[in-house]
């Protein structure tokens, strides 16, 4: 059986284009604007401590996440740098913050173990799927609609402590975000792992054993 390269866990929705080699689009310049606005996030929370500019920055990243992949479609300009970056960006949005808010007790250690666990299964898997020659199952939308919860969920609990007149239905709006994007997060870890199973069985050929 011929090995077939599988694409990024998330990358971006290209519908039927090819991916190409393009470096400078608009796309993934705003794909490395995201990039940037990791550390600036973290120095603003953790060092400046200036928080409504840090909800500025995180809502940016977070509301941006579909736009480098719409615009990559309307003008097609999908590339495979792309697919590379706007994973990257999300993943590192989303472990910058939960770290800093952790750091900062925004959201307990137990919501972010939750979190670092999955990851690390999806780790676990990606190993023994490179181990038979593939990359990371193709993309499914869970995933993609997980991601989205958690980066809108983010900017909206740290806006729960600096808006005190309405902390607690801002806070309720936050945790309910960040709970539905845990859950799916996790439900789309576990479609990614019966993907990568069913490649490696693939790859065994139909007498290896399971």
């Amino acid at each position: 059986m011929s090995r077939r390269p599988a694409r990024a866990e998330h990358p971006r929705d290209t519908g039927d284009q090819a991916p190409g080699d393009q470096v400078l689009t608009l796309p993934n310049l705003i794909s490395f604007g995201r990039l940037l606005g990791v550390p600036l996030f973290l120095y603003l929370f953790l060092v400046a401590r200036a928080d409504a500019a840090a909800v500025v920055v995180l809502a940016i990243g977070g509301t941006t996440d579909w736009v480098d992949g719409w615009i990559a479609r309307r003008l097609r300009q999908v590339s495979r740098l792309g697919e590379l970056l706007d994973p990257l960006a999300d993943r590192l949005y989303i472990l910058a913050t939960l770290l800093a808010f952790t750091a900062r007790e925004i959201v307990p250690w137990q919501f972010t173990a939750a979190l670092l666990a999955r990851e690390a299964l999806l780790l676990g898997s990606l190993a023994v799927l490179r181990r038979h020659g593939y990359g990371p199952p193709p993309v499914h939308y869970v995933g993609k609609t997980a991601t989205f919860l958690l980066l809108a969920a983010f900017p909206v609990l740290l806006l729960a402590t600096e808006w005190s007149q309405a902390a607690t239905a801002t806070a309720a709006i936050g945790w309910g975000l960040a709970w539905w994007g845990l859950v799916l997060y996790w439900v789309a870890g576990a479609m990614y792992v019966v993907q990568a199973s069913r490649l490696v069985r693939a790859a065994r050929g139909p007498g290896a054993a399971a």
